[in-house]
């Protein structure tokens, strides 16, 4: 059986990240070998979406809402890396998906594998001048007002699992449900 008969069976000849059924075709997911388990089926548009390196059409990858909770392996990694792309974007849903994924060690460590990361030219520092990395925690050493969220964030709260942001001023975490952007100088690392 060949690997896009292979595909078709297994995704119903639908796209296995946006559910399209026009012009479908086989992406080998990177780093991996010509074999049905290392391979998506996509349509046109999630494959040039994926293959160029900017400027992404932000709606059409809200099918990773649907797609993500796929027991493929193959397609948790495509809805990985894609999610990380959209997130550095700027895109704030992609983020709260991102949260909610789970990925066993393996799927894990081959999505990060090929997965472009943002390349961050210099580091966040917090208040005290330590390093900030992705999903540290940190805590607020002053009281901040939420803009658009209508409350204020206290002194001493505690922002976990944060996120970098390609400005090195800047990081992302949650405070009281809600996902905003802290500056670094108002956070020292727990």
């Amino acid at each position: 059986m060949s690997i896009e008969t292979a595909l078709k069976q297994r995704s119903d000849s639908t796209c296995e990240l946006c559910a399209s059924n026009n012009n479908l075709s086989v992406f080998e997911v990177p780093p991996a070998e010509a074999h049905s388990d290392k391979c998506v089926l996509l349509c046109d548009t999630c494959k040039s979406e994926i293959e160029q390196a900017d400027g992404l059409n932000v709606n059409h990858w809200r099918c990773l809402n649907d797609s993500m909770w796929s027991q493929v392996p193959v397609v948790q990694v495509m809805a990985y890396r894609m999610l990380k792309r959209l997130i550095a974007a700027g895109e704030a849903w992609a983020q709260d998906l991102l949260d909610m994924l789970y990925l066993d060690d393996d799927t894990l460590e081959w999505a990060n594998k090929g997965s472009a990361e943002v390349e961050l030219d210099e580091p966040h520092l917090d208040s005290n001048g330590s390093t900030l990395n992705a999903g540290d925690n940190v805590v607020l050493i002053k009281d901040l007002v939420v803009k658009g969220a209508n409350f204020t964030a206290k002194r001493g709260t505690p922002v976990r699992g944060i996120s970098l942001t390609s400005n090195p001023e800047h990081i992302e975490g949650r405070v009281n449900g809600t996902r905003i952007v802290i500056l670094t100088q108002y956070v020292k690392k727990m």
